[in-house]
C-alpha cells in the first residue's frame, strides 16, 4: 500500500493541503479537487475535525483520492489519524519520533526539513518522502542545489508554491510541490465556489505535468 501511494503523488505531482478553521465542506473540496485531476490531499490537523473530515473523504471518494494528514507533531497524533484512516503522513519539521510512528504503522511519512542536513537525516531515519519547507526561502535553485549531491532524495518543496511557478521546481528535481491557500483558499471554501478549486487544480496539474 505504501508503494501505491507513494506511485500515485509522483504521478500527479501535485499535493493539495488544505488549511482551514474547520472542515465543515471537506468532501465537496475533495471532489472539486479530483475534477481538476490533483487526488493527493491533505488535511492539516491546525483545523477543527480534521480527522473527521479524513474518515468522510476517504468514505465519499474511495480510491479516487489518496487522503492525507499534515502539522503532525507527535506520535499520538500520527497514530489517531492513521486509525481515521489518513493514508499518508506529513511533518513541517524534521521529528524522528513522528517517523518512527508510521514506519511502525505502516504508511509513508513526508517528513518537514529545512537544510541539507535535516533532509538527509529524514531520509535515513526512514521518511520515504522530505517535504521542503518554506520553499520560497530558497525557491527551485535550492532545492536543485540539494539535490547535486543527494539526487536519491525525494523533495517536495511546499510554502509559495502555485500553479505559476510549480513547473520550475518540478525541472529543479522536486518529486512532487505542495500547494495550499493558492490551491484551495478560505474564500473560495466560504462561498462555495468549487468550480473555482477545480480550475486552480486543473491549472496546477497541468503546470506539472509530463
Amino acid at each position: 500500500m505504501t508503494q501505491e501511494i507513494l506511485k500515485s503523488i509522483e504521478s500527479t505531482r501535485v499535493i493539495a493541503i488544505i488549511r482551514l478553521a474547520q472542515y465543515d465542506h471537506a468532501v465537496e473540496i475533495v471532489q472539486a479537487l479530483v475534477a481538476g485531476g490533483v487526488t493527493a490531499i491533505e488535511f492539516t490537523l491546525t483545523g477543527a475535525g480534521a480527522n473527521e473530515a479524513i474518515t468522510r473523504t476517504r468514505q465519499a471518494l474511495g480510491s479516487a483520492a489518496q487522503i492525507g494528514v499534515g502539522t503532525v507533531l507527535n506520535s499520538g497524533a500520527a497514530h489517531a489519524a492513521v486509525d481515521a484512516g489518513a493514508q499518508f503522513v506529513v511533518t513541517p519539521v524534521y521529528s524522528r519520533e513522528v517517523i518512527n510512528a508510521c514506519r511502525a504503522a505502516g504508511v509513508p511519512i513526508m517528513c518537514g526539513a529545512q537544510t541539507a542536513t535535516e533532509a538527509y537525516n529524514a531520509h535515513l531515519d526512514g521518511a520515504q518522502m522530505v517535504k521542503i519547507f518554506p520553499a520560497r526561502t530558497g525557491g527551485p535553485a535550492y532545492i536543485k542545489d540539494i539535490l547535486a549531491p543527494l539526487p536519491f532524495l525525494r523533495l517536495v518543496p511546499t510554502g509559495g508554491v502555485s500553479a505559476e511557478n510549480a513547473r520550475a521546481f518540478i525541472e529543479a528535481g522536486a518529486a512532487a510541490v505542495g500547494i495550499g491557500g493558492n490551491l484551495v483558499s478560505a474564500a473560495d471554501v466560504a462561498g462555495a465556489n468549487w468550480a473555482a478549486i477545480t480550475a486552480k487544480a486543473r491549472a496546477c496539474a497541468q503546470a506539472v505535468a509530463v
